[in-house]
């Protein structure tokens, strides 16, 4: 026993001492209780934002009690129905409301069902209380207020369609820097880097021979991904879903370069690859690539504007799931390039051939 205790001890001493190990086993795992704690456990819940199409009587009838409740859960403002509902799919808004006589339509986008779901059910409500307040003045009479709902998209669209843009920039943002991250120690390590570099061939050559691996390796990940979607999954995709291929290749240099930043500084490749762990899954969550973010806090979807997977996975659902045209991919381009360029700076300046 004195044995297993020393050894014991030994262990454990070697593991508090290795600053990585304990990282990774106590610190990062509280930064997703964090994380996810800000994202469910908002105590100041967020209003809805309702767009008003054209004149909506309903709205500008409720008085005293009711209107005070209604502009405590609606951020309202009018806007004409084509606009209305281009808000509405492109995720600017989380409804629109339009009134057709004693009906009230509510426009919402398939993208976020959650959002949908709540101002649905608050909108219902309100329609069963103002039902509610006439049929016990009027005993026998009809409900006067009917609510109904229609998708902005076409109804053929499945859930597949709106998760596949966003597990498909994670997939190609861990492929990436995981690959390129690994890749550079494990040359270090096993001093290849080394013998590349007395070989008789320029640095541009192995790093240009490396880039297009990789691009090649993400197109062939994004083509077997869609394929096997559609195929048996019943994807559907917008006509303009190609112009994904450009936003694929920008992702792909954009996550390598942080890739080898993590190769740089760190001195293992377990290191690197913990490291390259550490970027991009917490950033995966904050870019909505496995839930919307509309529940969490408005400093937190802030957050998240300034991570290039969040444009990324935006940039596709624009042109994979909502049609939108060339315009949609040209700003998250220039930011995950602009990225790119600034990591790949960063990593040559604190780069070393040896560990």
């Amino acid at each position: 026993m004195s044995a297993f205790g020393a050894l014991a001890v030994a262990i454990l001493k070697g593991f508090w001492r290795d600053k990585a190990s304990v990282f990774f086993a106590l610190v990062f795992p509280l930064m997703f209780l964090v994380l996810f704690g800000a994202i469910f456990n908002d105590t100041d819940a967020s209003k809805s934002d309702l767009v008003l199409i054209d004149d909506v009587a309903f709205v500008e009838e409720l008085e005293g009690e009711a209107r005070d409740a209604f502009d405590d859960q609606f951020e309202t403002r009018e806007l004409s129905r084509e606009e209305a509902l281009e808000e509405v799919r492109k995720g600017d808004a989380d409804a629109a409301l339009e009134q057709s006589g004693d009906e009230l339509v509510v426009h919402f986008t398939g993208t976020d069902q959650t959002a949908a779901a709540r101002t649905t059910s608050v909108l219902g409500a309100f329609v069963d209380a103002a039902n509610t307040a006439v049929l016990t003045t009027q005993a026998g009479a009809d409900p006067p207020y009917a609510l109904v709902t229609e998708q902005v998209e076409d109804d053929s669209l499945q859930m597949i369609d709106y998760v596949t843009p966003g597990l498909l920039g994670w997939a190609i943002a861990m492929s990436a820097a995981f690959g390129a991250a690994a890749t550079l120690q494990g040359w270090r390590q096993s001093k290849l880097l080394r013998r590349l570099q007395l070989a008789p061939m320029p640095t541009r050559t192995i790093v240009g021979a490396r880039v297009v691996v990789t691009l090649a390796i993400a197109l062939v990940q994004t083509a077997v991904f869609l394929g096997l979607g559609t195929a048996f999954f019943g994807l559907t995709l917008a006509g303009n879903w190609w112009m994904a291929v450009p936003l694929v290749v920008c992702g792909t240099l954009c996550f390598m370069a942080m890739g080898l930043l993590a190769g740089a500084v760190t001195k293992s490749v377990e290191g690197a690859v913990n490291m390259a762990n550490f970027l991009v899954l917490p950033m995966a969550f904050l870019s909505g690539s496995f839930f919307p973010l509309d529940e969490a806090p408005g400093w937190l979807r802030s957050i998240s504007l300034a991570m290039p997977l969040r444009h990324l996975n935006d940039a596709m659902m624009d042109v994979m799931i909502r049609g939108e045209g060339a315009a949609a991919v040209l700003w998250p381009v220039v930011i995950m390039l602009g990225f790119a360029l600034v990591l790949t700076a960063v990593a040559a300046k604190l780069f070393r051939w040896e560990t």
